[in-house]
């Protein structure tokens, strides 16, 4: 399938399955590949995290239409997919994008689909491994997920495959919502876990601020597929009770990242075809945490 060119114009549609997406990225990466401001509208139709919203989203903006669709996070992706296979499709995912049914193959994903891969899914089971080592007392550990993801599932299994090995307890709490966030928690504090892993999710990233604050209120240490950035770390130190929070996070969410996912739109509708583009995959990470109270 060959793009759809539109007189040197482009109309770029942002649809984060959470509520931000640097811009400024997207228009660099948009200027590299040939548009420049004066010839680039972008049309930008947030989530908020609410899953369900999506595909009346993604088919607002086929009707409009636009000429590429750019999905942020997997939710989006396969909403975008489910709603047109004639508009190209740009997607960041952090779970495999063939699991998910965006593409074909790596190589060749094929059809209206490609864009930029970063495993996040499969770090949980290494974030879970790391916990374990930074907090050698906890023998139960939580896992927090949101089951309307279409990636919960596969990072699900990888972490509870990962808990069996390590002869762990690994009581699995769902949040599909911003409001069951706090029942998830006192859920934990119930079952007594030492520490939770945060699933990988839009909502969760959302919400970062309130995880840490309640892990910090239940002394509970965590591990979390986000960066930290804006969330005061030292509320998980109230009252001088110890607990730890880890963030894990793969290098691709950095600026750089965001341009290359603003490239993409301007090679489709150049000279390349959409199933050529294979989805680049990122596999480096950093880790971010700070240490329990002594």
């Amino acid at each position: 399938m060959r793009a759809r060119k539109k007189s040197g114009d482009l109309t770029t549609a942002i649809v984060p399955a959470g509520t931000s997406f640097p811009l400024g990225a997207l228009g660099q990466g948009l200027k590299e590949a040939g548009y420049k401001g004066r010839n680039v509208a972008i049309k930008y139709r947030s989530a908020g995290g609410e899953f369900d919203r999506l595909p009346a989203l993604a088919a607002e903006l086929v009707s409009d239409p636009v000429a590429v669709i750019v999905a942020i996070a997997p939710p989006a992706a396969v909403a975008a997919k489910a709603a047109t296979s004639t508009i190209p499709i740009v997607f960041t995912t952090g779970a495999d994008p063939v699991d998910l049914g965006l593409v074909s193959s790596f190589n060749r994903p094929g059809g209206n689909v490609t864009g930029v891969n970063f495993f996040v899914t499969t770090l949980a089971a290494k974030r879970l491994e790391l916990l374990r080592e930074l907090v050698p007392s906890a023998t139960v550990i939580g896992f927090l997920s949101n089951p309307t993801n279409p990636a919960s599932d596969s990072e699900t299994r990888n972490v509870q495959a990962a808990a069996r090995v390590l002869g762990l307890e690994l009581p699995v709490v769902n949040a599909p919502a911003e409001g069951d966030i706090d029942a998830a928690f006192a859920s934990f504090v119930q079952q007594r876990v030492n520490a939770v892993i945060v699933g990988a999710d839009a909502l969760f990233t959302m919400r970062r601020g309130q995880l840490v604050g309640l892990a910090a209120r239940h002394a509970i240490s965590g591990s979390y597929a986000v960066r930290f950035d804006g969330v005061k770390l030292y509320q998980a130190r109230e009252q001088d009770r110890p607990c730890l929070a880890l963030g894990v996070l793969p290098c691709v969410l950095r600026r750089a990242s965001h341009r290359i996912v603003g490239m993409l739109p301007g090679h489709i509708l150049g000279t390349s075809r959409t199933f050529l583009l294979p989805p680049p995959e990122q596999r480096s990470g950093q880790v971010r945490c700070n240490p329990p109270s002594t």
